[in-house]
């Protein structure tokens, strides 16, 4: 029953994660929460090796994901690459912080965050393109026929992909549900090819991530296991589906899940 739960999850997060470019963390986290809480048979999950776990099935699930994005031709390797290099050494620091929190505190902190996230959404955008940018913080990119034009800073891109790094590892999400809305509200980047391009960028800081929490001790490695051939599953039917869709769909999917996940994670850190 444990090893059908899990495959099932796997698919389900992989799924979701791949589709709207969160890596999968936001539903197999409190998804595993919430179990330990009704059943004996999760008794083995902790906010450290829940998160040890969600970062080593957002490795599979990215990886698939990426290479259907890959096929498409919808990954921005430039601006991946230069988000790396902050979300990198962040992902290390948070991967690290994240022994220090409690799970109370881990519960509440987690929704408060996405709530925070979804409210992006909710801003109005520039409809104005930046199409007069030049130079190597302006960027191109061809989809579908159409030429899109955004501008990323590079100082800026740094610095933010240092802070959502940081968060990646402490909470296990991978940085794309603080990505995601980043690089589509403040850089401008078409849906489409930030959620490619954030699967991407979660391939190589899960990498990381679920490095350091294999160094620490935090995986359970008899459960672990269980969650990769549901991650890859899911990576690869997120991906396909994910090309069938509008952005302006995708975007109302990414609000109306993380404010569910985030008010259920508030809940849960304060009973």
């Amino acid at each position: 029953m444990v090893f059908l739960l899990c495959i099932l999850i796997g698919i389900i997060t992989a799924f979701i994660g791949a589709l709207m470019g969160l890596g999968g963390g936001v539903v197999l986290i409190p998804s595993l929460l919430f179990l330990a809480q009704i059943s004996e048979a999760f008794s083995w999950v902790t906010p450290q090796s829940v998160v040890g776990i969600s970062l080593i099935a957002m490795v599979f699930t990215a990886l698939s994901s990426t290479i259907a994005y890959l096929k498409s031709g919808r990954v921005d390797y430039k601006t991946g690459l230069l988000f790396l290099v902050g979300s990198v050494p962040g992902g290390m620091i948070g991967s690290w912080l994240n022994q220090y929190i409690e799970t109370d505190n881990f519960l509440l902190y987690f929704g408060l965050l996405i709530i925070v996230v979804s409210m992006l959404f909710f801003l109005k955008r520039d409809p104005s393109q930046p199409k007069t940018l030049q130079g190597k913080q302006s960027r191109r990119m061809e989809l579908n026929g159409e030429v899109y034009t955004y501008h990323v800073p590079i100082w800026t891109a740094f610095f933010v992909s240092l802070v959502v790094g940081t968060l990646s590892g402490l909470f296990g999400i991978g940085g794309g549900s603080i990505m995601v809305p980043v690089m589509i509200l403040l850089f401008g980047m078409p849906a489409h090819i930030a959620i490619a391009t954030s699967m991407f960028m979660i391939f190589f800081v899960s990498i990381i991530g679920a490095g350091s929490h294999i160094t620490l001790g935090h995986i359970v490695w008899e459960y672990a296991f269980l969650f990769i051939p549901g991650a890859w599953i899911g990576g690869k039917l997120g991906a396909k589906v994910n090309q069938l869709l509008t952005g302006k769909v995708l975007e109302g999917i990414l609000r109306i899940v993380l404010i569910v996940i985030g008010i259920r994670m508030i809940y849960q850190g304060l009973m």
